[in-house]
C-alpha cells in the first residue's frame, strides 16, 4: 500500500446522505502500480512491426489489454460504521489489554479491497498481532479483529481508523479514516512501597523543619517559668529538686516541609540508555510520585510542577483530596506524557520566572532530571541563589555503548560536578531502585 501525505481531505458524507465529522474522506489517488506498463507495450509493438515479428505484435496486444484493465474503474468510497472496545479501561502499568474493532460497511458498493489500519495511541505498545486487518466486505457486512496492548502510564487516546480501498486492478486508492472516541486511562497508585529514606533530600531532620521558636516539639530550646495549666510532662523536675522552683521546659517548635517536586518533561529530557530502556521521564515521574507520598506520610506539603511547555502546578498541601490530585496529575497530565510532545516552544526565560512567583518563600525543591543538557543546571542554581534548598534527582540515562554514548556520559558528569559544587545535592540514580539510590545518596552526606 502506497502511503501519502493527508491532504485534500474533507468533512464525510454518511450512509444516510448527511454530513458526519468523525468521518474525513480523502480523493483518490494513483499507486502508480502499472506505471510504465503502456510505454513498454508501445515499444514492444513497434519492435514487432520493425522486425515483423507476429509474436511480438501478439505480446504487445496483449499489453494494451492490461493498461486498459490497469485503468479501469475507481477505487470506491468506504462509508464505515467504527466500533472499538477494551477488556480493560483503567489497567495498571504493564497489564495487557486486548483491544477489539468492529467495522460495517454501510454503503451500498462491495469493498473488495479494503485495509484497515487502527489509530493507536503512540505510547502504546502493540504485544501480540498487528493492529490491522485486510479483508473484503459486502454492504451490511462486519468485519472483526482484535490486538493487545501494554498499558503505560496516562491517559490514552485513540486515533482515527485509516481504510484504505483500491480499484480492481489496484491502480487508484481511496483513503478513508473513521474516528471512534475510545480511552485508556492508566493511572498508577500513589505508594512508597518501602521505607524511602528522605532525611537527606529535605532537611537534615527527617520530614520536619525545626524553627528558632519555642512550644512543644523533639529538642531542647529554653525554660521560662511555670503558668496554670502547663502539662506536667514538661515541667523541669530537676530544677524543682535543687531550688523548690517551678520552671517549664520550652522545646524547639518543628513545621511541617514545604516541598515541590520539579520534574523535567522537557522534549530533550526524553533520553534513555537503550531503545528498549525507559526514558528518563517516566522514571522522574515514578520517582516523584514515591516521594510524594513518603513526604505526605512523614506530614509534609508537597506539591507538583514540571519543566514543560504545557503548565503543570500543584500547589503544596496535604490530605487525602490533594493526594488525588497528585495522583491524577502525574498519571494523566499532557505535560508528563510518556512520548514527547514536539508541537510548540518552550519558553526557558518565561517558564523559570513564573514558578519562582509560584514557588513559596519557604519552599525547598526536588528537581527531578537526567541532566542532558545545561538548562537544569542553569534552574537548579537559580532556584538556590533565591534561597530555596534544591535537591537533584538524576536517573542515568547514558551508556558506553558507543563513541557518542561515551562523549554524552562525559558531559554529565561534568554537570553532576557543576551542582555539586555549587554546594546541591545530586542523587544519581542507576540500575539500582530509587529507594536504594536515595539511601546511598544519604548515606555519603551523613559522612
Amino acid at each position: 500500500m502506497v502511503s501519502r501525505d493527508a491532504e485534500g481531505g474533507g468533512t464525510g458524507e454518511r450512509a444516510d446522505g448527511g454530513l458526519d465529522d468523525a468521518v474525513t474522506s480523502y480523493s483518490p489517488f494513483e499507486t502508480n502500480r502499472w506505471e510504465g506498463v503502456a510505454g513498454v507495450t508501445l515499444l514492444v509493438i513497434a519492435a514487432g512491426v520493425i522486425a515483423r515479428q507476429a509474436s511480438l505484435v501478439l505480446v504487445g496486444a496483449v499489453g494494451v489489454g492490461y493498461a486498459i484493465y490497469a485503468h479501469y474503474g475507481d477505487a470506491p468510497p468506504a462509508r464505515l460504521a467504527v466500533s472499538r472496545s477494551l477488556d480493560e479501561t483503567a489497567p495498571e502499568p504493564g497489564d495487557e489489554v486486548r483491544v477489539t474493532v468492529r467495522v460495517t460497511n454501510e454503503g451500498s458498493a462491495t469493498l473488495a479491497d479494503l485495509r484497515l489500519v487502527d489509530g493507536v495511541p503512540p505510547a502504546l505498545e502493540v504485544v501480540d498481532t498487528p493492529a490491522r486487518l485486510a479483508t473484503a466486505l459486502r454492504p451490511g457486512a462486519t468485519a472483526t479483529f482484535s490486538y493487545r496492548v501494554r498499558a503505560v502510564r496516562g491517559s490514552h487516546d485513540w486515533e482515527p481508523l485509516r481504510a484504505v480501498t483500491r480499484s480492481p486492478a489496484g491502480a487508484r486508492e481511496r483513503e478513508t479514516r473513521v474516528a471512534a472516541a475510545t480511552t485508556l486511562r492508566c493511572a498508577p497508585t500513589l505508594d512508597a512501597g518501602a521505607d524511602l529514606p528522605l532525611r537527606g533530600l529535605t532537611t537534615q531532620y527527617h520530614g520536619r523543619v525545626p524553627t528558632d521558636v519555642g512550644g512543644s516539639g523533639v529538642e531542647f530550646y529554653a525554660t521560662r517559668e511555670y503558668r496554670r495549666g502547663d502539662p506536667l510532662r514538661r515541667i523541669d523536675w530537676n530544677r524543682r529538686a535543687r531550688t523548690g522552683e517551678l520552671a517549664t521546659l520550652e522545646l524547639r517548635e518543628e513545621r511541617a516541609a514545604t516541598v515541590v517536586l520539579l520534574v523535567d518533561a522537557r522534549e530533550e529530557a526524553y533520553v534513555a540508555p537503550a531503545p528498549e530502556a525507559e526514558n528518563a521521564v517516566e522514571r522522574s515521574v515514578e520517582a516523584a510520585g514515591l516521594t510524594f507520598t513518603a513526604l505526605q506520610d512523614g506530614g509534609d506539603r508537597a506539591g507538583i510542577a514540571a519543566v514543560s511547555r504545557r503548565d503543570c502546578w500543584l500547589p503544596p498541601g496535604a490530605g487525602t483530596d490533594h493526594a488525588v490530585r497528585a495522583r491524577d496529575l502525574l498519571a494523566t497530565h499532557p505535560a508528563l506524557a510518556p512520548t514527547p510532545d514536539d508541537d510548540g516552544v518552550f519558553y526557558a526565560s518565561v517558564w523559570l520566572r513564573r514558578l519562582r512567583r509560584r514557588l513559596p518563600a519557604d519552599a525547598q525543591v526536588i528537581l527531578f532530571s537526567p541532566l542532558a543538557d545545561r538548562y537544569p543546571v542553569r534552574v537548579a542554581k537559580r532556584l538556590d541563589a533565591h534561597g530555596h534548598l534544591v535537591t537533584v534527582v538524576s536517573p542515568d540515562p547514558t551508556s558506553d555503548r558507543t563513541v557518542g554514548a561515551t562523549v554524552a556520559r562525559f558531559e554529565r558528569d561534568g554537570r553532576v560536578r557543576d551542582l555539586r559544587g555549587r554546594g546541591i545535592r545530586v542523587v544519581e540514580w542507576g540500575d539500582e531502585s530509587f529507594p536504594k539510590a536515595v539511601a546511598g545518596a544519604s548515606r555519603r552526606w551523613d559522612g
